[in-house]
């Protein structure tokens, strides 16, 4: 690619408050410049590129450099103030390309007008001819549709390209288009090989695609982006809010303590702290039903899953315990106390059958009938089972 040192030329007249170019003509200019920055920049690292203003008197914002953050900060400082002084502002960019580091860089200005140019033709076509003896090349970008400009602005191009020139450009951005797509499709931006702005790729469009390519793709990534940044803004808000209850909570309950030590608990015994979170109540709920304190229930918040799920079972075991001592408890009680000893027996019986544990451990699967720690377990039931019988047996007699 082309070594080359590049001043740009930022038309910051009064007239840039103008809304006809959405949003103003500022904001769309500081779009093309930040195009013209990112094509120069990325089409050969050792390009460079500076930045100056035209209104009132002339100040150069940014000497030439590789940095196109230095360029857009101080791009974006730029404020609309007086009138367009264009031809001061092409001698100066002359002078500072002059001065460049690398003199093996060609030299090129370009220069965005978006206001009336107040200066005569003859002018313009004079300082084009010496601009041209230096091999300086010059890319204006016309918006705003004012008075003779173009015609203007053509016949300074003319003078600078001569008769088989074709190294200066004239692009003109009517009113209601978009002035970055204008450039993308412009000698600026595109070069006379069309391959200028082969290393933008996408950089040029939001999220790196371009609309008028793949509109589907452009609206979900527009979409998508929208929704993570609404997720965001809500987790950001719940957790403020829950920051800000933790921290009530804590106050109430400290403010609460002495008046509950004085009424005294429930009938449960359970001092239930002030606190509406759903972990409080949670814990309060099941101190109430195991008739437990508070104090001694685990923190649910730091125990692991596998934790979680050995205290439920914990408790379901509890609950299932006390629920078959209250069906023994309501079990009527009969006359004849002989009957539940003859089911016992009976069970007890069928479990110290030798034959029936060894079926039972045949089909257990892992399970060798023929070892030694079973038959050690399937001997000791038949001593105890004859132990138990010949205590019968005596008790009988």
């Amino acid at each position: 690619m082309v070594l080359e040192s590049t001043m740009i030329c930022f038309d910051n007249s009064d007239y840039q408050r103008n809304g006809d170019y959405f949003p103003t003509r500022l904001n769309v200019q500081k779009d093309g410049i930040n195009l013209v920055c990112l094509t120069k920049l990325r089409s050969n690292p050792e390009n460079n590129v500076g930045l100056m203003t035209l209104s009132n008197t002339v100040e150069v914002l940014a000497t030439l450099t590789s940095d196109v953050g230095r360029i857009f900060s101080k791009m974006h400082l730029i404020q609309p103030k007086g009138e367009i002084n264009l031809m001061t502002g092409i001698r100066i960019a002359h002078l500072v390309l002059k001065h460049r580091q690398g003199k093996n860089h060609k030299m090129r200005i370009v220069v965005f007008v978006g206001s009336p140019i107040n200066n005569e033709e003859g002018e313009l076509v004079k300082q084009a001819k010496r601009l041209k003896k230096e091999k300086v090349n010059v890319d204006i970008v016309s918006f705003g549709d004012h008075g003779n400009n173009i015609e203007t602005l053509t016949a300074f191009i003319n003078a600078l390209n001569g008769k088989d020139g074709t190294g200066s450009h004239l692009v003109s951005v009517p009113r209601g288009s978009a002035l970055s797509d204008a450039l993308l499709s412009s000698p600026i931006i595109q070069g006379e090989d069309g391959m200028g702005a082969a290393g933008l790729g996408g950089a040029a469009f939001e999220f790196g695609v371009d609309p008028n390519e793949d509109p589907e793709l452009a609206l979900a990534l527009r979409v998508s982006m929208e929704e993570q940044r609404q997720r965001q803004e809500s987790e950001q808000r719940r957790a403020g809010a829950d920051n800000a209850g933790s921290t009530g909570s804590a106050e109430s309950a400290a403010g609460s303590a002495p008046a509950s030590g004085e009424s005294g608990t429930g009938s449960s015994g359970v001092t239930v702290p002030n606190s509406n979170s759903e972990e409080a109540m949670l814990q309060r709920a099941l101190a109430l039903s195991t008739e437990t304190p508070e104090d001694n229930l685990p923190d649910f918040a730091n125990m692991t899953e596998e934790e979680q799920i050995a205290f439920a079972m914990q408790m379901s075991m509890q609950d299932a315990a006390d629920d078959n001592v209250t069906q023994q408890a309501k079990r009527p009680k009969t006359d004849d106390a002989s009957a539940p000893m003859d089911v016992d027996e009976d069970y007890s019986e069928v479990i110290g059958d030798p034959a029936f544990l060894q079926s039972v451990l045949e089909n257990l699967p892992g399970v060798d009938p023929q070892s030694e720690a079973v038959r050690d377990a399937v001997g000791s039931l038949n001593k105890d089972k004859d132990k138990k019988t010949d205590g019968k047996d005596d008790q009988k007699k």
